[in-house]
Formats: C-alpha cells, structure tokens, sequence
C-alpha cells in the first residue's frame, strides 16, 4: 500500500510537471486564434478603405467582418461603439505594423490605413469570452487526463508489486517456519528475478540442513551399531559367569560378594544394552520418517546394505568364533525400499542369530533374484525355531526377548509386497527368507517359489523350490 501512494504522488507530480504548461499553451493558442480573426476583420475593412470604395462600400465590408470594426480618424474624438481611447488610437496611427492592446473586457487590433493624404485607425475589439473560449474544457480534459494516469500508473504497479510483496511475504514465512523447526517448508519461488534466486537458494538450503540432520542422526545410530559389538560380547561374557543367586544358605560372604557383583555387571550391561536400542531406534525412526515423507527415495541396493551389514557384525562373529559366508552380494540388486529400513530389518534378524544361537554356531546371509522377486536369506546352525508362526507375531517371543525382530523385518518386506518365511536350515538350525520386490522387474505370484508358504511339514513340499530357498549361488 505504501508502495501504491508513492507511485501516485509521483505520477501526481510527473503529470502537473507536463499537463500544466500544456494547458498555458492550449489557452495561448486559443488567444491567438481569436486575434488572427480579428487581425482578418481589419484587414478586410482596410482593403475596402484602400480600394476607395464609398462610405456604402465601406460599411459593406464592416458588415462583412461581422460588424465588429470601428474605423477611427487620429487626433479627433473616438468613434462611437470602439473600445479604443484617443491615446491608443493616436499610438497605433504612427506604428507601421497592426498592434494588439489590452482594454477592459478584451483585447483591440488597431491597424493604421493611408487613405491618399488622410490616416485612418481600422479597431476590431476581441472580448474576453471569445479570448477564452474552450480553455475551460481544455483544463477539464487535461485534468481528466491526469487523474487516469495517477490512476492507472497505481493499478500498474499494484499489480506489479502485488507479487513481489507475495513473494517477499511467503519467503518470511518460510523462513520464521525453519526458524521454528519445520525443515519439510518449501517455496515456489516466483516474482522478480533477485527474489526467485532468494527462493531457490532458500530451498536449497533447507535440503541441505535436513540432509545435515539426517546425515547426523544416520551418524548417531551407526555409532551405536558400533558400540553394541562389544556390548554384545560383554554380555555373552557376562552370561557365561556363574550364577548370581545369593539365596543360597551356605555361601560365604566372599562368595556372595562375587556373586553381586556378577548382578550389577549384568544389570548394568542389559541397562545400557537397553539404552543403546533405544537410541538406535530414535534415531532409526527419525530417518525412517524422513524417507516416508519421499517415497521416491525409498530405494537401495540390497547387495551395498548386505555387505556393509556384515562388515559390521564380522568383527562380533570374529570374536565369538563363528564361521559365516555371504553368498550372491557380489552384483547390484536394487529393491524398493529405504537403505534404514533394509539395514534395520537385517540387523534385526542376525542380532537373533547372535543372541540366540550357541557361540560358534555359523551363518549364512544369501542374496538371489528370480522372476521379479529377491530373497534375502539368513540361516544358521542354531537350534532353530519351533514355532515359526508365533514367532512372525509382533511382541512373541520363545526366547524372554520383547518379540520385535522378525516383526520389523516382516514389515519392510510387505511394504514391498513379499513376505517373511521361516523353516530348517540345511545348516540344521533357522532359515529366515525375506522375499522382497525386485525394482528393476515386476513379481510373479511370489507362492511359485515356496518362500511364503508355512505349516506344512518339510517332506510334503517341492524339492525345487526347497533348492531355491536353500540353494547357492
């Protein structure tokens, strides 16, 4: 609005600067028209006194001019119906040219005429009201004239500056929205070109703070990966020390010491264990959520997530003596879903693995792609699951555990449209295959390949599609 009032005391100003000496020269032309009808009224009861014409001639051409020309003799008195006085007559009998003199009520064209040895004054009189006629509509439309020009010019540049002061106004509040913690806030930049550039940088950078934010929290929870190794190791050590029962009537009061301190060690590592599982979780969801809110993002090689898993949980099997082998992620094989979640639901299976199954025990994580399906397969020499469909049910667990694991990876591959099955392992313990979409193909009825079929026993189902379950590549 600001905006709107300077634009029209400016162009208020730049019209009066134009539209005034317009308007003075309009009126001075109007003056000067009347006057050279006037001076062509003299002129033609001068040629009339000239030509010699009689005094029947000359009031002829007097009725010709319209009756407005008064000739005068200088040096006697006036002639009636003139304007003029003897002093302007006599002024304008020695002047060689016609002269223009301002009387009462007009203005006087006095033009001197030799007639043989005799000095005439031919006076045509000019009056006001003709003098300025059509000056007042002149001022009028000249006055019109400014008002659509201040008026337009506000519309012009309200329209003009309406957009830029949206654009300005949305950017604001962008802007205050990242300030108070909202990094999902875009822009459609748009108005002049600085604030379109504004726009986009402002967009830019809020990818690149919630690419930051990601980026830590993606940072926090590999870094708690990282500390679950040994803190699995501690409790698996931990749970190898004797007994921590101090109910026992014959202990001696070394032995009960100890065996507290066996408690605390124990309580402490399942303490921080819980903590650690926790922050991974946070931070887990957090990113999870992140990609929920980009679908088109949900994408990633299972091969990449398989080989960076297990580069982490090699240095556990190392240290527990466990033998393991990964089979077919050697080649790029991309499935619809986040790189977090895949990672999360792989973690989760082998965490079983290792906190389940005896030290020692070995493992293998296998990869493989068959008419538009991927199965990513964890087997072990574990004791395996006996029920494997109370197992799959979220918050049921056989092992005292919160029931979660199999439960997050049965989640990640029905949001792409498989499944999870469990059955015995050649290996003799579990075989966990997740069945997940392949992104460069599109599935088959996944049934064909008895990776989700359950609850049949094992000698009634195919050989083949126990060989593609099980087999290696």
């Amino acid at each position: 609005m600001r905006l709107a009032y300077t634009t029209a005391a400016t162009t208020a100003v730049a019209a009066l600067v134009f539209l005034v000496p317009l308007g003075w020269s309009l009126r001075d032309d109007h003056r000067d028209a009347a006057v050279a009808e006037a001076a062509e009224r003299t002129a033609t009861v001068a040629g009339a006194l000239v030509s010699g014409a009689g005094e029947k001639g000359v009031a002829a051409a007097i009725t010709q001019a319209g009756g407005v020309p008064v000739v005068h003799t200088p040096g006697l008195a006036a002639s009636s119906g003139g304007r003029a006085d003897a002093a302007l007559i006599d002024r304008a009998a020695v002047e060689p040219e016609p002269t223009v003199e301002d009387v009462d009520g007009g203005v006087v064209h006095l033009r001197t005429v030799k007639v043989g040895d005799r000095t005439l004054v031919v006076e045509a009189f000019v009056p006001d009201s003709v003098l300025d006629r059509n000056t007042a509509r002149d001022w009028w439309l000249l006055l019109g004239l400014a008002v659509v020009l201040v008026g337009g010019a506000v519309v012009v540049v309200d329209r003009l500056a309406r957009g830029t002061v949206d654009s300005a106004r949305n950017l604001v509040d962008a802007a205050l929205a990242v300030g108070d913690g909202d990094l999902e806030v875009r822009i459609s930049p748009s108005g002049p070109r600085e604030l379109t550039e504004v726009g986009y940088a402002f967009n830019r950078m809020a990818d690149r703070l919630v690419t930051s934010r990601t980026d830590e929290r993606e940072l926090v929870a590999d870094l708690s990966h990282r500390l679950r190794t040994p803190l699995t190791a501690l409790r698996l050590d931990a749970e190898a020390l004797d007994p921590d029962d101090t109910q026992i009537i014959d202990l001696t009061a070394d032995e009960v010491d100890r065996r507290r301190g066996i408690r605390r060690i124990r309580t402490a590592i399942t303490t921080l264990e819980d903590e650690v599982n926790n922050l991974i979780n946070t931070t887990r969801q957090a990113v999870a959520d992140r990609v929920a809110a980009e679908p088109e993002d949900g994408l990633c090689d299972a091969s990449e997530v398989v080989r960076e898993r297990m580069m982490f949980w090699s240095a556990l099997a190392s240290d527990q003596e466990r033998q393991y082998r990964v089979v077919g992620a050697h080649v790029r094989v991309p499935v619809p879903v986040a790189r977090a979640e895949l990672a999360a639901a792989l973690d989760a299976v082998l965490g079983n693995v290792f906190r389940y199954t005896p030290q020692g025990a070995a493992f293998e994580v296998a990869l493989s792609r068959r008419d538009g399906w991927v199965a990513l397969r964890i087997d072990d020499a574990g004791p395996g699951i006996g029920d494997p469909e109370r197992a799959l049910r979220r918050g049921q667990s056989q092992q005292g555990s919160t029931g979660l694991g199999l439960d997050i990876a049965r989640r990640v591959a029905q949001a792409t449209g498989g499944s999870v099955s469990i059955d015995r392992a050649a290996m003799g313990g579990a075989s966990i295959v997740m069945l997940l979409a392949d992104a460069d193909a599109t599935p088959k009825q996944p049934s064909r390949f008895g990776l989700v079929g359950r609850g049949r026993p094992a000698k009634d189902r195919d050989p083949e599609r126990r060989r593609w379950q099980r087999g290696r590549e």
